[in-house]
């Protein structure tokens, strides 16, 4: 089946309805593999960082050093000086379509302290997160899921996308399969953006949803687009033990606290001025550290998310989600009883390389792919650097989609239809009959229980050479094993396995330019720590590296990319202290 539009969204989150939100006057059509308020941008607690001064005095500028300074300065600096100016316009629009933030006693946007979150340049935290209870991201998708059916935005739910169509040297459409019919569609477009998440289901330990299956990083990977920074993948410190499920860095801005097994409160002896709220990176390993210094609770690998005295009141006024998960997942009760917490995968700084209007580039010299876009956790910009601190997710989201719809508007009013190429949904219908007629007898449950496995025992917080050689070993091997995946289910009518089986091949994409990021960047920095090179290298690796899809794990290409910095004293590198 074949649709035409002026602009293909791929992905119902965050970034891409608020670019939608952008494109009044155009025929724009949203595909998403869930329902659009379902989308993973609810699962965000917290807040959305903008130096309002609600609270007390902030300044943007302040808010742009600690994006840097927390993303261990692999941060480009003008895109992270875009993000804290544009945040506060942004916010403001959020708030005049409707969003229900909660307000202070004179009825101004309320804000609440977050992991990182300094005034002026470090002297110690301040109030910056703009928030509604801790379901920020579920309230920022409902205002912007009303604007979007405002604005009669065409939405295709419950399509997966396998294929980004180019021709003459130009984005022009993506084929998708509607997964109720199994139906293949062609959708040709002006423009084309991605805004299809990150892909934390490559982790065993996880808070993403189960749709984070890096769709679009994987996509554009296989047409010859580099992934940019994919070693830089964050490890939230507050994960429910075992299952993964976030509890939001709320938790500790309201004063929770991290507690070892022998009841100390230790991040006063890691990081005594910012202690539980220093960046999440750093927080991650400082529990790592008391597990392997046999602190952990009761010799276990997890230590205690206390926030019994915050007192049953603020916590049900200000905490109600997290505090039911601990009470659902684990049959924990917060307000008289500490929450076993253990680092879990959370979101990827890495991704499609893109400027700061949301244009993919393709190689180290800014190359636009003309007509093609990419906004969210999908892209990197590079904003979030090397660790990406708490709330700027949504501010990354709502910027950057505002900033990619803003172009597209323009791109698409000076620009006719790039003709699509001959026979364009092949590609796409090959894969899905390989699939389908598939008899290997090998399982995709068996091979992506491997590939999370190994991911959570050497591609996690701590790092070295030959966990990361065994990883990318083990790598091949399962890409060899998926060639062989046989389904039980050979229908087409809402096939569940078939869509789970192509999501596993896009996960096998991500995690193998992880593996390779990691492996080569000999340093540490953020949230790549490596054992065997515990120090950051300032010489050889303030730059982005760029990985290119080989035939086979081991047959990636690498190059890389300077980190843009801006002639001002106060953004040098320096050694990331707080």
């Amino acid at each position: 089946m074949y649709h035409k539009f002026d602009v293909v969204i791929v992905g119902a989150g965050g970034a891409g309805l608020m670019a939608a939100m952008q494109l009044p006057n155009a025929s724009v059509a949203v595909l998403t593999k869930v329902y659009p308020t379902r989308s993973h941008t609810g699962a965000a607690q917290g807040g959305v960082a903008a130096a309002l001064g609600n609270q007390e005095e902030d300044h943007w500028k302040w808010h742009m050093y600690d994006t840097v300074k927390g993303g261990d300065y692999l941060v480009d600096q003008p895109a992270a000086e875009i993000l804290a100016r544009d945040a506060i316009d942004a916010i403001y629009e959020l708030e005049h379509r409707g969003l229900p933030f909660n307000r202070t006693a004179d009825g101004r946007i309320d804000q609440r302290r977050f992991g990182g979150h300094t005034r002026n340049f470090g002297e110690g935290p301040v109030r910056r997160a703009c928030y509604a209870a801790d379901r920020t991201g579920h309230m920022l998708l409902q205002t912007m899921y009303q604007s979007a059916v405002k604005n009669q935005v065409r939405f295709f739910n419950e399509f997966l996308v396998l294929d980004l169509l180019m021709s003459e040297g130009r984005a022009c459409g993506v084929v998708a399969m509607e997964i109720r019919t199994g139906e293949i569609h062609t959708f040709h477009a002006k423009a084309i953006l991605f805004a299809t998440g990150g892909y934390g289901r490559a982790w065993r330990v996880t808070s993403n949803a189960f749709a984070c299956m890096g769709d679009g990083m994987s996509l554009a990977y296989r047409r010859g687009i580099p992934l940019q920074d994919m070693e830089m993948y964050q490890f939230h410190p507050t994960g429910l033990y075992k299952v993964g499920v976030l509890l939001s860095e709320a938790a500790r801005g309201e004063g929770g606290k991290l507690l070892n097994g022998k009841g100390e409160y230790f991040m006063e002896r890691y990081m005594p001025t910012l202690k539980d709220l220093a960046p999440r990176d750093i927080v991650s390993r400082c529990i790592i550290q008391e597990i392997k210094d046999g602190n952990g609770v009761d010799g276990k690998d997890y230590v205690y998310l206390d926030v019994r005295h915050l007192g049953a009141q603020t916590i049900a006024e200000k905490l109600p989600d997290i505090t039911d998960f601990a009470r659902n997942y684990l049959g924990v009760e917060p307000i008289t009883e500490p929450v076993p917490i253990q680092p879990t995968a959370h979101y990827a700084m890495g991704g499609i390389p893109t400027d700061t209007d949301a244009r993919v580039v393709i190689d180290g010299n800014w190359t636009p792919l003309i007509g093609f876009y990419a906004a969210g956790e999908v892209a990197s910009v590079s904003v979030h650097g090397a660790n990406r601190l708490g709330t700027n997710s949504l501010v990354d989201l709502i910027v950057f989609g505002r900033r990619a719809g803003k172009d597209i508007a323009r791109f698409i009013a000076q620009s006719d239809h790039a003709p699509l190429p001959d026979k364009p949904d092949s590609t796409a219908r090959e894969l899905v009959e390989r699939m389908l007629s598939s008899n290997g007898g090998e399982s995709a449950a068996h091979v992506r229980n491997e590939l999370q496995g190994e991911m959570l025992d050497n591609v996690f917080v701590e790092r070295t050479e030959r966990g990361l050689r065994h990883a990318l070993d083990t790598i091949d091997g399962l890409q060899e094993s998926y060639k062989r995946v046989q389904l039980q289910d050979k229908s087409k009518l809402f096939n569940t396995e078939l869509v789970e089986t192509l999501e596993l091949g896009f996960l096998l994409d991500c995690a193998e330019a992880t593996i390779h990021g990691a492996l080569v960047r000999q340093e540490s920095r953020g949230a790549h720590f490596r054992l065997d090179y515990p120090k950051r290298d300032d010489v050889n690796w303030l730059k982005h590296t760029l990985v290119y899809k080989g035939e086979k794990a081991h047959d990636v290409r690498l190059d890389y990319k300077d980190v843009i910095l801006i002639d001002d004293p106060v953004f040098k590198p320096k050694e990331r202290k707080y």
